[in-house]
């Protein structure tokens, strides 16, 4: 089963899960903040995916850090900083037995469920 992970007032998860309604790919949805990060998902997903795609450096919140904690970045801390903030996980995240993406891009998606 899919499950998306993201942040339900998220414009961007909005989108993905609205293309995936649309065509009609069953999916759960785990709003990071509501229904918690926690460090074993961050290292499952870091396991399949390089975890610095998974630190959304484009945020507000990336912003609002202080550079001393933003400056040599490690997993580790990383991971701290998004469990301490989840809107720091670059998102939506889908997970699933075939494969894990980070981000929308419905040309993306459609690659994912290309009909043979």
């Amino acid at each position: 089963m899919l499950t998306v992970y993201g942040i339900k007032s998220c414009d961007t998860c909005r989108k993905a899960r609205k293309y995936l309604a649309e065509n009609d790919i069953e999916f759960r949805f785990h709003d990071v903040r509501d229904d918690g990060l926690d460090v074993q998902m961050l290292k499952r997903w870091s396991g399949r995916i390089d975890w610095q795609k998974l630190l959304n450096r484009q945020s507000l919140t990336w912003r609002k850090i202080p550079e001393v904690d933003r400056s040599g970045m490690t997993e580790s801390k990383a991971f701290a900083l998004m469990i301490e903030n989840p809107t720091l996980v670059k998102r939506p995240v889908l997970e699933s037995d075939v494969f894990i993406a980070v981000g929308f891009s419905e040309k993306r998606f459609a690659e994912f469920w290309k009909k043979d």
